[in-house]
Order: C-alpha cells, then structure tokens, then sequence
C-alpha cells in the first residue's frame, strides 16, 4: 500500500452527520489538569512567532464563553501557536466535554487539516480519540474531537518513575496495533509522542491526534510508517528508562548523556526487562543492533506487531497480599464496660477467678440441675411422641371430595401466552459510522438454537467505549399483534431495552426515536414484559451494556435466542 504522510484525502461534506452519540462526560478540574490538549515538543511554546507557512494569517480572536456552531462552548485555550488554537470546550447539545483545534479558514494548512480530520473520522477505531466533527464555518476552520477527563498523558505517567514491564508491555503491544490497523487504511500519525499517549482509567491505551496532529503543523514524512515505528521505539524506550533516547531533553525527560550514541535501555538502566529492551532498539533507527544480539529492525508498526507476538507474553504482577488487621474488641465484649480507665504505666490487677463448686452445698445444686435436665429431656421427647401419633391419625382419615358445579369463584390461572413468529429481523446501529453491526449472522436470533449467536463488533468498556448508546436488533412480526413477553438469551450478563414502533406506523421505522422504550432488564436470560398493552409490528431488541467475554477478554454482545409470545 502506497505511504501517505496527513491522510489528506477527499471525502463528503457531512461529518456531522457521524457525529457520535456519547454518555455525557462532565468536564472536571482533575480531568483538565491530567488530560491537557498539548501536543508540543519541548522547544515550542503557545506564543512562538508564526511560520512563513502560515503566512499572513494571525489566530482568530477567541475568548471563554465563544460559542461555535451555536453548540461547541468554549471554556479554555490549552494551545495557542502558529496562527491556530486548541481548545477545552462543552458540547451543549450533548452534555459532554470535547476537545477543539481551531484556525482560519484562509489558513495556509486549512485544507489539510480538514481532510486529515475527515479521514480520521472514516477510520472510527476507538484505540484512537475520535474526531466528532470538521467544519468550515463563518471564516474558520474547526476541528472537534473527545475529550478523556479520566485519561492521563504518558508524560504524566512517566514524571512519577518508569512503567512496570506488564505495563510497558501493554503499552507497546496496543500501540502498535492501532497505529498498524490505521496504516492499512492510508492513515499516518507522524507526531507519536508521550503526549499523544493516553491511558484510560480502564487501563485501555489510546491515541490523540492521528493525521490532525502533523496536519496542524505541516510535519510531512517520506517514510509515514518508518516514522511511526521510531516514535513507537521512542515511547518504548522513555517507558522502560524514564529517559528519552535522543541527546537533547523533551517532554519532561532527559536526554542520554552526549557522545556515547544510542545505548540499549537495559544498560541505561538497571532490571529492565531484556526482551523489551532489545524490541526498542529494533524500532528505533539503529539498524536493529543490540549490546547482545543483531536482529533485523522493525520498519512499520506491522513488524512490530509480529515482533511483539513472537515475544514470550509478559504476565501481570501477583497482587500482593496484605494481611487482615487484628480484630478489636469493643470495649463491652472485653468486660471493661463502665469501669474507669486505669492511668497509663499502672499496674493491672489480675481478676482472682470464682472458686469451683467444691463444698457439700455446691455439690447438691449440681445435683439438682441435672435433675432437671433430665426431667425436661423425657417431658419433650413424650410431647413430641403424641404430636406425631395425632399428625398419623389425621392422615388416615377420608378427604372429603372437592366438585365443581360451575358456579366456583375461585380465580384461574391464566393460560400461558401464544409464540409470535418472527418473520424477519435486522441489525441497527442508527450512531455507528456505517450504520451497520454484523448484519450476517442476524438469522442466529430466532433460529431456535441457544449454541450460535449474533455478536457486537468489540470495544474498549461495557458502555460501547463511550462512543454510542447502544446497539440493538429489529424484530418484524409480519403484522401488528398483542405483544406480552419477548425473552431474549444472552451469553454473558447483558443489559438491554424492548423498544416498540407505533401499531400506526405503515413501514418500519428507521430512526432510534421512533421506537419506545416498554421494559427493560439485565441477565443471560431477561423476560421482557411491557407494563402496558403493546401492540406493533416493529420491536426493537436495544443492548445498552456489554458484558466482557471470558473467551477473547472483549466487551461484546452475544444474542442467542429471542422468543416473543402474546
């Protein structure tokens, strides 16, 4: 596949339209002090002179409280350099915090910035932090995309101490994959950098800025994926030895010591994993030389991903057991309930304890209660004897027999509800990219079969990974009729609605609102019962939380089995 730098490439004007649908995140002062939008190296700073390349643009005048597309309310300028601003903004529409670039339309990068966001969007991997809208709008250019309030930056992983190997391995491991999926697709990042790193507080690795990152800035490659490859090598290393492998300092780390070139992490620093250290030296530039061995280097994130999976699998570390702390008892179970405290450093007197019943009067009363033990024993073993033999002769006598004249006003039992067939069904997925969700194995809903299965595509949390509602499946039932139960089988515990269309409706419905929620429930197994009468020939089988899969460690939804009755 050909490289391309920026992914700059044309597509519709009609990014709104997949704008995500998103539990509404509320911007806090923690999610802005760990999860700043900078994007810069070390040698930038928010009010550095213009480039020739912007020319004679100047940044667009910009306060707190602006709003864009009487929607996106700005809150706070995080960037402001070379003629464009990065912003923390309020999606009033949503409820959400998101994050926004924004810069002249006459802009020199304007149009790039543009199609690098539009083709990010395309992608919709949730690895990365996804672009919600690109607009030309009122002489400026704006770019909106997520905003994580609880992710925090790889360089504020990285000020507290190097990672741990399992984490260091997770890191590289999920980096790499994303970077190689977004490389099959065209798409280069070309600003990989710890401050485009972000760890989620699901422990999810994701990143910001792929192809708007390099755009904003005019950064090009004519080789994107080797480019990306060293940055991953970069990350990896600074991971490992809290130190970045290049000679000068940048993003809060020091740089390795002048005139001794590019040494491997584990002689830099000591009880570093060997087998991550040499896999940092093979994606960065060094032609894959080691102290110890001569590998051939890693040149894309696809090598790097088969080298990672050719590695023995780092295992997380055993929690460390912390010994319950020693019960204490309250002060009425020691006995010292309403008894002065005793001064500090006095001696405690020793309680003398009762003397045995040793004499002739203690001896009798012994005596006497073990009578009455033995008294009470035999009066309870007799009573319960004559309860038995009364319980028997009761149940020897004739029962009388019951009949039914007609006229008996006892309630019934109601019959039990007929099947409803289903005569079709489909996937629909109204806040996806594509609008569709593993439309081929539909068919496994109402095949009468609990051992197959119709499945979500994979994310990143039960709650879709914030990047939509939910998913669900439209049932058709051939003609308007009663609905009293729809029992739908799950595998895993699943959460979901029963949404049902107007009886009136003519066609089925295609949008979420035209569909009405009646119940809801949680399990493997949820019984659906409208509080109400429902009738429709449209139901909507809406999943809102995933459950993750013992198999493959994903959230996904797996449908088994739906049965509707009357």
């Amino acid at each position: 596949m050909a490289e391309r730098s920026t992914a700059a490439v044309d597509v519709a004007d009609n990014s709104d339209e997949t704008s995500l649908t998103a539990e509404a995140d509320q911007s806090t002062a923690d999610g802005v002090a760990k999860n700043r939008e900078r994007d810069t190296d070390s040698d930038e700073v928010q009010d550095s002179p213009r480039t020739d390349e912007s020319g004679k643009t100047s940044p667009p005048e910009l306060h707190s409280g602006h709003k864009l597309a009487r929607r996106y309310r700005l809150e706070e300028c995080v960037t402001r350099l070379d003629g464009f601003s990065s912003w923390r903004a309020v999606d009033e529409k949503l409820r959400r915090a998101v994050g926004v670039h924004i810069l002249p339309a006459d802009h020199a990068r304007a149009r790039s910035v543009l199609a690098a966001a539009r083709s990010s969007a395309l992608l919709g991997d949730p690895r990365f932090v996804q672009v919600l809208d690109a607009v030309e709008e009122n002489d400026l250019v704006y770019v909106v995309h997520e905003w994580l309030p609880d992710a925090t930056e790889l360089t504020t992983l990285l000020a507290a101490g190097p990672l741990e190997p399992y984490d260091a391995y997770q890191m590289v491991s999920q980096i790499s994959s994303a970077m190689a999926a977004a490389h099959r697709e065209g798409l280069a990042h070309l600003r990989l950098n710890p401050n485009a790193v972000l760890r989620a507080s699901t422990g999810q690795w994701r990143i910001r800025g792929l192809a708007v990152n390099a755009a904003l800035r005019g950064v090009s490659s004519a080789t994107p994926q080797r480019t990306d490859t060293e940055a991953i090598g970069a990350l990896l290393y600074a991971a490992l030895t809290q130190r970045w492998p290049y000679e000068s300092d940048a993003y809060g780390l020091s740089g390795l010591p002048k005139d001794i070139g590019l040494i491997a992490p584990d002689q830099v620093r000591a009880g570093v994993h060997r087998g991550l250290s040499e896999l940092s030296m093979r994606a960065l530039v060094n032609d894959g030389a080691t102290a110890s061995r001569h590998e051939s280097p890693c040149t894309t994130p696809e090598e790097l991903v088969k080298a990672i999976g050719e590695m023995p699998r780092i295992r997380p570390p055993e929690p460390a057991f912390t010994a319950p702390p020693e019960y204490q008892h309250t002060t009425y179970q020691q006995g010292s309930y309403g008894r002065q405290t005793a001064r500090p450093g006095a001696p405690q007197p020793v309680p003398t304890p009762p003397p045995p019943l040793q004499s002739r009067t203690g001896k009798a009363l012994k005596w006497a209660v073990s009578a009455l033990l033995i008294a009470a024993l035999g009066l309870g073993s007799w009573q319960l004897a004559d309860a038995l033999m009364d319980q028997g002769s009761k149940n020897d006598e004739p029962k009388p027999t019951q009949t039914n004249d007609g006229n008996d006003k006892s309630p019934k039992k109601p019959p039990s509800g007929k099947p409803i067939a289903i005569s079709g069904a489909h996937d629909f997925d109204p806040f996806g990219p594509d609008g569709s969700e593993k439309p081929s194995d539909i068919g496994k809903v109402y095949d009468d079969s609990t051992a197959t299965y119709w499945q979500t595509d994979y994310y990143l949390s039960s709650d879709f990974g914030r990047l939509k509602s939910g998913v669900g499946v439209i049932l058709d039932l051939g003609k308007v009729q009663q609905v009293g139960q729809v029992k739908v089988t799950f595998v895993g515990d699943t959460s979901v609605e029963l949404r049902s269309a107007s009886a009136d409706a003519g066609s089925e419905p295609t949008s979420f609102d035209a569909y009405t929620k009646v119940a809801e429930g949680t399990g493997t197994t949820v019984e659906l019962k409208p509080g109400k009468s429902v009738k429709s020939r449209y139901l909507l089988v809406w999943l809102t939380k995933l459950p993750i899969q013992a198999d493959d460690g994903k959230w996904r939804g797996r449908m088994a089995d739906i049965k509707v009755t009357s």
